[in-house]
């Protein structure tokens, strides 16, 4: 029993050493090498602080940045807004970052929180979201002169304040606009491609904006078929009753109600695609509301005929039976 006591403590007196040994043992770069074009991203990041823009103190950082819009999904003219899915892209140098080589690499976006970004927001946007399947649509990619591209994928529901009163035959101009929330001029500025930029005036300073703007005209042919189409012949049908006899009343009610419930019918669904709570008098009401008039109008035209032509045949009555009476 004594001696297997004492061979485990010469096994555990021999792994201590062993294990000192390797601990206090020189780890030489050449065991794990590195590429001489990108340092660790640690060595990188060494002494950069995030919460400090490029040239903090010194001259303007200069943002580049491009947007495609990839889709616009909807357009609302009750909420007077646009939704649509956009690729924002947006290119800018900070000399902390450089390193040597000429060459470039795409980082894991789970590293972009260790990075000064710019504040960029949508202006006018109601509620936006970042893609996350099947991991979030970012995408970081850093050159060695120290340029970094950083690239989104958004869905964003935009404002867009739209004038009615030529509607369906209207065009509206809506506006995509991107601008730095706390930067103003003096830190930050915009390098713009096919785009317009712009300043915004505000209280706390004056501050550069990215303007992308586009006309959104409708297809005409679906009201002509759907409105135009229907309430013309509508108009047309409320006319053919000046054809029928003042004595044939049924015929001539039917057409004129029937054609008169018809035209509401289709002036309430010519409203169901936008509110009337905005208080726009659009073109589409006024083509209504005349051949509106005009099927009243006719079914009124036959009650004041049938009215006159009623009273005279019953004064006519009334004179022949009057003479009739005198000739006795």
């Amino acid at each position: 029993m004594h001696c297997s006591y004492y061979f485990s403590s010469l096994v555990w007196l021999f792994l201590l050493c062993q294990g000192k040994f390797i601990l206090c043992q020189k780890v030489h770069s050449t065991d794990y090498p590195v590429t001489s074009y990108l340092p660790g991203f640690g060595n990188l990041t060494k002494g950069y602080n995030k919460y400090l823009r490029p040239n903090f103190g010194g001259k303007p950082v200069t943002i580049a940045m491009t947007l495609d819009v990839a889709s616009i999904s909807s357009i609302s003219e009750s909420d007077m807004d646009y939704t649509a899915t956009i690729y924002l892209r947006q290119r800018w140098t900070d000399p902390r970052l450089v390193f040597k080589g000429n060459r470039s690499f795409t980082l894991d976006a789970r590293l972009v929180k260790y990075l000064w970004l710019p504040d960029t927001y949508i202006v006018e946007s109601k509620r936006s979201f970042l893609h996350e399947v099947t991991v979030e649509n970012r995408l970081i990619r850093l050159f060695s002169n120290g340029t970094v591209l950083y690239a989104l994928r958004i869905t964003t529901t935009v404002a867009c304040n739209m004038d009615l009163s030529k509607y369906p035959l209207d065009t509206q101009t809506c506006k995509l606009q991107m601008e730095s929330w706390g930067y103003d001029e003096n830190d930050y500025t915009v390098e713009h491609f096919y785009t317009l930029v712009t300043r915004s005036r505000q209280e706390t300073g004056i501050y550069p904006r990215l303007v992308l703007q586009f006309a959104l005209k409708r297809n005409i042919l679906y009201f002509i078929l759907e409105t135009y189409v229907p309430s013309s012949l509508l108009v047309i049908l409320s006319w053919v009753s000046f054809w029928i006899t003042l004595d044939s009343v049924p015929a001539r009610t039917c057409i004129g109600v029937t054609t008169v419930l018809s035209m509401t019918t289709l002036m309430m669904g010519s409203r169901k695609s936008i509110t009337n709570a905005n208080g726009f008098i659009k073109a589409i009401d006024i083509y209504l509301g005349i051949c509106f008039s005009f099927i009243f109008g006719a079914l009124v035209e036959y009650a004041v005929a049938h009215y006159i032509t009623s009273h005279k045949h019953a004064a006519n009555e009334t004179q022949k039976t009057s003479t009739k009476d005198s000739t006795n």
